[in-house]
């Protein structure tokens, strides 16, 4: 976001919370501040909040992707799976799980192990 829409934004936050005041409990700040509703200052700040409130517009529709600003450019031609991408893999979490049917239970190889163990005691009994 560039300083122009964060100044702006900070102005309509201040219009917005003096608002807020007007609603809730008939005080306008900027007016008491800066010495009633006609006093030049206070026209002035309704003015800018008024101009910061038509700047921030296009932030209604604007996509925020600062987070492009902290992945370096050489890391964005590489298949991550991050926010940055806009074609994201479901991969990792929703994808296709892994077939594991193939794999040996636990018991499978605890018995292969004690026929392992077997087959050398008879091979050393032999030898002896």
């Amino acid at each position: 976001m560039s300083v122009v829409y964060r100044i702006a934004l900070v102005l309509v936050i201040i219009g917005a919370i003096n608002w807020g005041l007007i609603g809730f409990f008939r005080f306008d700040l900027v007016a008491y501040l800066f010495g009633g509703q006609t006093a030049v200052l206070s026209r002035w700040i309704y003015a800018l909040v008024g101009l910061a409130g038509l700047i921030s517009l296009p932030i209604l529709v604007m996509r925020f992707d600062e987070d492009e600003d902290l992945v370096p450019d050489h890391d964005l031609n590489h298949d991550h799976h991050t926010r940055i991408d806009r074609n994201p893999s479901y991969g990792m979490e929703f994808g296709d799980e892994a077939d594991f049917t193939a794999l040996k239970t636990t018991n499978e190889l605890k018995e292969e192990k004690k026929d392992t163990h077997s087959k050398n005691k008879n091979k050393n009994k032999n030898k002896k």
